[in-house]
């Protein structure tokens, strides 16, 4: 039976709906404020255990540990992976979606077929090692873009967005003498900014917790990203050792282990966390439009 507009009915659904989604965010933001209070904590506490609400014997000395350390050094190199490897992929993959969305490129089903191919099938780990190492491109920043420079899932939504501009107004510019490269950049970019909002979220997310790449490629310590720091603490507190922490505090396990990681996972979050509401306007926005058309 139809729920009537205004009746008790709906106004109990939209209770239980409001109830269910408040518990639904609680229960994905909790993991992340368990990690902060846990590294706000004395170290002592948390081995003790039982921290759930609130912080115990409130530090700050494990924040000033990890600042003592390399922190800076890896959180540099993944702004910097993220910044460059993002205005790669957008920029490739406009490059790539332009001629696929045009009607009179020519051989436009058959490259298009091509791309999508490569959704299903890819050369594997191994021979993408060795194309990246004949290239010359270890233990250097383009060992981490260059590879994946194009996510074609990505791209076909970017597509399907500039097909949807009309083709009036793509020939109209042609008649006043515009190139291609005009129309993307003036017209096409312009009118499609939602999309490439969404797919900048995307790529930066993608590049700023990546860390597989960085271990197959990378093996100078100072051009690790922050992910590989975060892994190597999570599986064998290794920072420990590099941050000197018997400097931070001798007053019993100010500091441990297990503040270290949650106040790393912390600091490997929040960016993302404070970009995101910047982008999330154009979300779906971006994603229904290059989403609706084939």
């Amino acid at each position: 039976m139809a729920i009537r507009e205004g009746g008790a009915g709906r106004k109990a659904f939209q209770v239980f709906n409001t109830v269910f989604l408040f518990l639904l965010m609680l229960l994905c933001l909790y993991p992340l404020y368990l990690q902060l209070i846990t590294s706000i904590s004395h170290g002592l506490e948390v081995m003790k255990g039982g921290i759930i609400l609130l912080p115990r014997n409130v530090t700050f000395n494990t924040y000033t540990t990890l600042v003592r350390g390399e922190l800076f050094m890896y959180m540099r190199n993944t702004i910097v992976y993220t910044v460059v490897g993002t205005l790669v992929n957008l920029g490739m993959s406009c490059l790539c979606a332009y001629p696929l969305a045009r009607k009179t490129f020519s051989g436009r089903k058959f490259f298009t077929a091509l791309v999508t191919v490569t959704l299903f099938f890819s050369g594997g780990m191994i021979p993408m090692y060795l194309t990246v190492k004949q290239f010359g491109l270890m233990d250097t920043m383009w060992a981490l873009i260059l590879p994946g420079a194009i996510s074609t899932y990505n791209m076909i939504i970017i597509r399907t967005a500039f097909q949807s501009i009309p083709d009036s107004l793509i020939e109209s510019a042609q008649l006043d003498g515009a190139n291609d490269l005009v129309i993307l950049a003036r017209i096409v970019v312009p009118l499609s900014k939602a999309t490439l909002a969404t797919m900048l979220l995307f790529y930066a997310v993608s590049h700023w917790n990546s860390y597989f790449d960085a271990m197959l490629y990378i093996n100078k310590k100072n051009l690790y990203p922050l992910q590989i720091m975060l892994r190597n603490m999570l599986i064998g507190g290794l920072f420990n050792e590099e941050t000197a922490i018997a400097g931070a505090s001798a007053d019993s396990f100010a500091v441990t282990d297990a503040t270290l990681r949650s106040a790393a996972i912390v600091v490997t979050t929040l960016p993302i966390l404070v970009v995101y509401p910047f982008v999330q306007r154009y979300f779906v926005k971006g994603v229904m439009i290059g989403s609706v058309k084939g």
